[in-house]
């Protein structure tokens, strides 16, 4: 990307080297952009022709002149692939209860943050680690140790928000203060609630920052706003439903078990695992479809890549339906945030990305007016489902139809407050509707029965992966690999 573009007056000079930039510097339109042809005067008539017109000229390929593309992913999953799209919303569910997040879900409240932090680290610009988006990058994708004591854990946090620590080296002042400002106003949020015993073992400094901004500014879009500009970001990142409250999933197994959290659904956790046990505290100027604050959670649940590859148990009985749960375990119907149904109307494609179907995809279909914004959308062209490379504890034995079928499922399910009176009639969509193309990898573990796919209207188109470390593995998407294939689709 051309930061020239984006930043008048840097030509010359590095965009990182600025020693006071602007916490705030936000990219601007160029004093005299060129005008873009809004429409072609044909030669036999004096009439515009409105239709878009294709160039035989070479264009640049920039994010502006890319079509716009929706993905909704999880965090982890789609990580390694974001670089893939150009022109992109990301769209990312809120309901993720492990990690450092589970802490700071049991102490503060709040929705989840782990996997929209993990997403804006990756989208920072690529610089080189001494310098200044190289020192912010390493500072919020810092974690606090896990394997000492908490005594020790609260020694290096004290060390970091009274601005002692090395990991500031390297960050300028106006942005070490705006960071570090709140970092303390977590910290202060956390002292009020001293019973509750907060632990700092192997909590993310991002998380930290995103909670303590959320807690102020009261909205989670505009603590990710200040992220995205003091990272200097582009990231365009949308949390699936805006609230102050803790969002709860629940899982119904085709055997009626409830299983209740991302946890519990996708990697459980020891048992002995201590929970919170004071009741949920409810905040009368923050409503949500009764949704609440948050059912008793573990606390600080530590999940790491070792624990993933050593494999997983595999449900009693497959998902039947996923849906939300308010503090009190009964089902509700949020609503999604209204950026995610305008992005819909306004893209060209839709990415379902690969990571976990049941609790990062689903999530975010299960919301009320979803499937009407993705069926009827005028826009939409392709709506493409990236086939996970292998199965995990929520889609054990799965094929590709099945994939398929359950996000098909969701979608036309009735997520509606219950109406009363005549013409509560439901529209049941094709499977077309919400997914025309699927891409899956060569060599993947999990059968992909095209003549089937192409029967339910779906194009299945096959690439090939990367094989990383263990072949027994199975292959996995690049960003390369992807591009390529959107490329095929978007022709």
């Amino acid at each position: 990307m051309d930061y020239a573009l984006l930043y008048p007056g840097t030509q010359g000079s590095r965009l990182d080297d600025s020693p006071s930039s602007s916490v705030f510097d936000l990219p601007v339109q160029p004093a005299n952009p060129s005008p873009q042809p809004l429409a072609t005067r044909e030669s036999s008539s004096n009439n515009f022709n409105l239709r878009p017109r294709t160039l035989s000229v070479q264009t640049t390929d920039t994010p502006e002149s890319s079509p716009k593309i929706t993905v909704i992913s999880g965090g982890s999953g789609g990580n390694a692939i974001c670089s893939a799209f150009d022109n992109a919303c990301f769209v990312l569910p809120v309901s993720d209860d492990g990690g450092s997040s589970s802490e700071i879900i049991r102490v503060l409240g709040g929705p989840s943050i782990g996997d929209i932090r993990s997403r804006l680290v990756r989208m920072i610009p690529p610089a080189p680690p001494n310098s200044t988006l190289g020192a912010v990058r390493t500072f919020l994708s810092y974690r606090l140790p896990a394997n000492v004591s908490e005594r020790e854990a609260r020694e290096e946090w004290r060390d970091i928000i009274e601005g002692h620590s090395p990991l500031w080296s390297g960050i300028p002042n106006d942005r070490k203060e705006t960071i570090r400002g709140f970092l303390v106003y977590f910290e202060n949020e956390v002292l009020k609630r001293a019973h509750k015993n907060f632990s700092f073992l192997n909590g993310s400094i991002g998380n930290y920052f995103i909670s303590g901004a959320q807690t102020f500014f009261r909205s989670l879009p505009s603590a990710i706003f200040l992220f995205a500009s003091i990272t200097s970001s582009q990231a365009n990142i949308i949390p699936v439903i805006v609230t102050n409250h803790t969002v709860t999933i629940a899982a119904e197994l085709e055997n009626g078990i409830r299983l209740v959290g991302q946890c519990e659904i996708s990697h459980p956790v020891n048992p002995s695992s201590s929970f919170e046990e004071d009741g949920p505290e409810i905040d009368a100027f923050s409503p949500v479809d009764g949704m609440g604050e948050s059912i008793p959670h573990r606390s600080n649940i530590m999940y790491s890549q070792v624990d993933k590859d050593r494999g997983y148990e595999p449900l009693e009985a497959k998902i039947y339906r996923l849906y939300y749960i308010n503090a009190y375990g009964h089902e509700v119907h949020p609503t999604p945030n209204p950026e995610f149904i305008k992005t819909l109307a306004t893209s060209e494609t839709l990415v379902y990305s690969c990571g976990s179907l049941w609790t990062s995809i689903i999530p975010c279909l299960a919301l009320r007016g979803v499937a009407s914004a993705i069926a009827r959308s005028s826009l939409l062209r392709a709506k493409i489902l990236l086939l996970n490379g292998s199965n995990d504890r929520e889609t054990d034995g799965y094929t590709a139809v099945d994939y398929v079928k359950a996000i098909v499922g969701v979608l036309n399910s009735d997520y509606q407050k219950p109406s009363y009176g005549l013409g509560n009639a439901r529209t049941v969509y094709p499977i077309s509707a919400f997914i025309t193309h699927l891409i899956w990898l060569e060599g993947s573990p999990i059968e992909a029965d095209v003549p089937a796919l192409t029967a339910l209207g779906v194009k299945a188109i096959m690439v090939r992966g990367n094989i990383e470390g263990d072949e027994d593995q199975g292959p996995r998407y690049d960003a390369g690999v992807v591009r390529h294939a959107l490329a095929q689709i978007l022709a």
